[in-house]
Order: structure tokens, then sequence, then C-alpha cells
């Protein structure tokens, strides 16, 4: 049984699921995306002239139900740290560069990405509902790649004309902040192509977002003659409450198998207690553990970085704490790869 951390969150709650809250794009509109409002919410005013001015030319964005999980009063909470700007943004560190994974080498058509054998990803939006201090996409130029513009068509052909892809993956941005109506645009497109029989949805949104996951979107999920996987993208058990366990419960009701992959991120989640109660917690709502990432080199990240032997230390020290399934595979995205390298 999962219990209550000793660090309580002062507000928000814990009770409504999605089916019983507001609609999700209005939530979405409601986002905070001034700094000093999401300081003043979480009582933390004083920090404002520490940060950095213009955002450290990365917007601000946070739903109001994610700051209701964070600690109120506390600097150092690791939802807090995940989307409050840091004047090391601006540090030019050697390494860190603008396309840390080689996307833009992958373009294979308008907003495809084509990295890996059997699988193409789609950059369906450039929008997310909360902008993580560490996205490796923080400099993409989503203007010019967007799977989803004009019905999916440049994608969807180069999907069709390549019979050895049987996976489509759908990317961000967030795909899930496209409507249920635009994904049903690809769904048309898709069923077109036989040989593509598995749709995998990488998204935070369930997570920061559960009301996204409504009826519409869960029937349009079910309807889908595919095998389905939802890989979530959580890195702290403070991440979850009651309402992202509805949402866990609705996708797998659409027949999603559902799967995390975190990222190691020094002062969130770089210490054994934190990321064994991460997987124990995501097991409690349905989701398999399955990557913990090595930060992405991008420019303006570089504070977030653990070192090779450290992560491979708490990955030792979690493997005697949980069993196999629990113990997420700790891998890099090294562009060029042809595949994910075990770190």
């Amino acid at each position: 049984m999962i219990t209550a951390s000793p660090h309580a969150r002062i507000t928000g709650s814990d009770t409504a699921g999605p089916s019983a809250l507001a609609d999700w794009r209005q939530l979405w509109r409601d986002a905070v995306t001034d700094v000093g409002q999401l300081l003043g919410l979480l009582g933390l005013e004083h920090l404002h002239n520490l940060l950095p001015e213009g955002n450290a030319g990365f917007a601000l964005r946070v739903p109001r139900g994610f700051i209701a999980r964070m600690r109120h009063g506390d600097p150092r909470d690791p939802l807090l740290l995940q989307v409050l700007p840091s004047v090391a943004e601006l540090e030019q560190t050697p390494g860190f560069v603008i396309d840390a994974v080689g996307d833009m080498g992958s373009r294979a058509a308008q907003g495809v990405l084509h990295k890996y054998e059997g699988r193409a990803l789609l950059i369906a939006s450039g929008s997310c509902a909360i902008n993580c201090r560490y996205c490796f996409r923080r400099h993409f130029p989503y203007g010019d790649e967007m799977a989803a513009a004009g019905q999916w068509r440049h994608a969807l052909e180069h999907v069709r004309q390549d019979h050895s892809i049987n996976e489509l993956i759908l990317s961000g941005g967030d795909p899930l902040a496209l409507t249920t109506a635009k994904l049903k645009e690809l769904s048309q497109g898709l069923a077109e192509i036989p040989h593509v029989t598995r749709l995998r949805i990488h998204t935070r949104l369930p997570v920061v977002l559960p009301e996204r996951i409504d009826d519409a979107f869960q029937q349009w999920l079910a309807a889908l003659p595919l095998q389905k996987v939802v890989v979530l993208h959580a890195n702290h058990a403070n991440e979850f409450d009651a309402s992202v366990d509805a949402a866990c419960a609705r996708l797998r009701e659409a027949g999603a198998t559902l799967l995390n992959q975190s990222v190691l991120l020094r002062g969130v989640n770089d210490d054994a207690d934190a990321l064994t109660a991460l997987s124990e917690r995501l097991f409690a709502a349905g989701v398999l553990p399955y990557y913990l990432h090595q930060l992405d080199r991008v420019q303006g990240t570089a504070h977030f970085e653990v070192a090779d032997t450290d992560a491979q230390a708490l990955l030792d020290a979690i493997r005697t704490r949980l069993p196999g399934y629990l113990v997420p595979k700790l891998v890099r995205e090294v562009g060029g790869d042809a595949s994910k390298r075990p770190v």
C-alpha cells in the first residue's frame, strides 16, 4: 500500500477524477504562465529577484492542478524545480547543444523522425500543457515540423511507402495537446496502412492535466483497431494523485498498455528513496517503469545532469529494494545510434 508522504502538500484535492472536473481545454487556458503568480501561489515570493529575466528564453507554463501537488513554501520541491526558470539555464556549457539527440538528422518527411528500424515518430504537436525546464526539444523548430499540419498527409505518405514500419509513435510537444477530432483524422489515415499494427503515444498530459483523458478521448482510443501503448513521462512520485490514477485507469480501460519513462534529474529524483517511491507509485497506478533516461544534453539544462557513475550506483541501490519488473532501464539517447544506449 502506498502511504502519504511525510511532506504534506498543502493545496489542492486528491479526490476528483477527470470526469468530475472542468473541461480540459479551459484548464489548459487557465495554466499559470507568470513566474510571480506561481511563486505567490506557493508562498515563495521572495525568490522572484533570483530568477532570470524573460524566463531564460523558455516560457513558463504549468497547470494549476500540478501546482496543487507542490509543497507550499518549499523552494526545493521536486515538482517546482521541474518548471521554475533558473539563471543556470543561461550558462553556456561545453557539450550542451541545440539538437542534443540528432532529431533533425533523422528527419524523413515533414513532421516525421525515422531513427529506428520498424518504427517512425510523428511530431504531432508543438504544444505542451507544461514546459519542463529539462526539455530536450526546447529549441526544436516546431513551426516547420508538424505532422498534424495538412491533415497528416506528408507524414502518412512516408509511413505508407515504407512497409518496414509497423509502429507509429506520436510525440511532440505533446500529441494529446491536439483535439480528439484532430486525432481522429490520424486514425482515418492509419486505417489505409495495414502494415502499421501498433500506435504508441508519448505524453505528459495524463499526469499534468489528467482531465484530458475525457469520455471522447477514451472512446477514440478504445475504438482503434491497433495495439495501443501509452508512455507517460513522470519523474517523481508526488506527481501522482487520485485524478492521475483515474486517468490511468481510463487509458487501461481503453485497451492501452501503460509504461513510464522518466529523466534522472539532479535535485529532483537523484536519490534511491525517490526512485524507489516513483516505481512503487507508478505500479500502484497500473503503470510499469520503462526507461530512466540520462539527461539529453540540450543547451540550458546542464544543472540537471547526474554523472553516469552516480546514476549506475542509484540503479544498483534500487535493485536491492524492488522486484526486477519495477527497475527501469538506465539509458541514454545518442544521435545516430540504432537504439537507446544502455548506461
